[in-house]
């Protein structure tokens, strides 16, 4: 898949808000400062001029925000989870978003899961995959911060997430916002996600 274009197209704040257009979309999802922002900027080659806002401060996505990739499908980015300094009632009113977004929403093909490299995936995780599988969608998980481990801790970092989460190898992509490390591997996943919705179309990774 060739990134030839990403725009902002839109965001809704609230469950059964309007879309910005009908296009498939993919999900990502994860906890506050899982780096998701990064590798959302990574991944559409906007690291300069960033379209997904990278904070010191968990919690800035407060809604689903939707990016137009190569007039094709949207790349949806949903509120974090955990570590946020919101109040109860927030945090409560953005899992009734997600929540009616994953269930509801017809046009999404797959999603998008961050997990940190360097530490054991949380019941917070463990929750979502299983909720995701329940709702059949498929689900790719990310390890985020791959840069930050040790050489000889990537494996175990990769069978701990599997081990936790009930997946298999293929289901789970190490990578770096710093090095790039899994940018194709992810992108040849999105375009696999995005065939099966319209299977005539071809993609060229990047």
């Amino acid at each position: 898949m060739k990134i030839h274009s990403v725009e902002y197209a839109g965001t809704v704040a609230a469950p059964g808000g309007p879309k910005p257009g009908d296009f498939p979309q993919v999900a990502f999802s994860g906890r506050s400062n899982v780096g998701k922002s990064s590798l959302i900027n990574v991944l559409l080659r906007r690291t300069r001029n960033r379209i997904a806002h990278v904070s010191g401060q968990p919690g800035k996505t407060q809604a689903l925000n939707f990016y137009l990739v190569n007039d094709h499908f949207y790349l949806v980015d949903l509120p974090g989870f955990g570590y946020a300094k919101v109040s109860q009632g927030m945090r409560d009113a953005w899992r009734r978003l997600i929540e009616h977004y994953l269930s509801t929403e017809d046009k999404l093909v797959g999603v998008v899961h961050l997990v940190d490299s360097r530490r054991a995936p949380t019941p917070q995780d463990e929750e979502m995959v299983a909720y995701l599988a329940e709702l059949g969608h498929p689900t790719l998980v990310v390890l985020t911060k791959m840069d930050k481990l040790k050489r000889k801790d990537r494996a175990a970092a990769v069978s701990r997430a599997c081990a936790s989460l009930g997946l298999e190898e293929d289901q789970v992509v190490p990578f770096s916002s710093k090095t790039g490390e899994g940018r194709e591997a992810l992108l040849e996943a999105l375009s696999s996600l995005l065939a099966m919705e319209s299977p005539v179309t071809e993609m060229e990774v990047s």
